[in-house]
């Protein structure tokens, strides 16, 4: 009896799985059209803060090592000449996602606005906290993060600096869909004294404990 249901719910996910790793991809792309003009993507009239210093120099390592091994099949493949298109493709995607999810990290920065902090890594997280949800801000290095129920962590180069705890939970939505209320969120500001400074003079309930 609960086949059909079972069906429908895996016929679904069968087709939202690969739709948002397709919006995710062409997220990337986009970001690297932002990145090239120097543009940021939805910040309006809010404070930016960064934080893709703590990863680049990570992602260009693997993007020239990418080069690198392209160059190399290039020269293995010369005499199979479809096997070299094939894997010249993939090469150059592979690249191209290395990049985009740099410039998705420079052109998607945090943005800090009178009633909201609008929470982001790369192109898989968007998460907005109205500043009234926020009970405590404080700055906290951390260089480990185990997973836990009512917690998200956004590191960035294996750590976060700011850690957020809420009077309120908010919603937050995975890359393919799963929602869970957070209650405490730890990420990555490349200023955090200046964001948790900023915080406070919008909204004073956030305080340092």
């Amino acid at each position: 009896m609960n086949a059909g249901p079972m069906s429908a719910g895996a016929g679904r996910a069968a087709i939202r799985i690969p739709f948002a790793l397709l919006r995710h991809e062409l997220r990337l792309l986009a970001s690297i059209a932002h990145w090239a003009t120097r543009r940021t993507h939805a910040t309006g009239e809010g404070c930016v803060y960064g934080y893709a210093r703590g990863e680049g120099a990570l992602l260009f390592g693997l993007a020239f090592v990418c080069v690198v091994e392209a160059a190399g099949s290039a020269v293995l493949l010369r005499d199979w000449p479809v096997a070299h298109g094939i894997a010249l493709v993939l090469d150059v995607y592979t690249v191209l996602m290395v990049v985009g999810l740099h410039a998705a990290s420079v052109t998607r920065p945090h943005v800090l606005t009178p009633t909201a902090l609008r929470l982001r890594r790369a192109a898989h997280v968007d998460l907005t906290v109205p500043l009234e949800h926020i009970g405590t801000v404080r700055r906290e290095l951390r260089a480990t993060h185990e997973p836990r129920e009512g917690e998200l962590n956004l590191p960035v180069g294996a750590q976060t600096t700011v850690t957020l705890e809420l009077k309120t939970p908010v919603t937050h939505v995975s890359l393919l869909g799963r929602r869970r209320d957070v209650h405490l969120i730890r990420f990555h500001a490349q200023e955090p004294d200046r964001l948790g400074a900023a915080l406070r003079r919008q909204h004073p309930a956030p305080h340092s404990p």
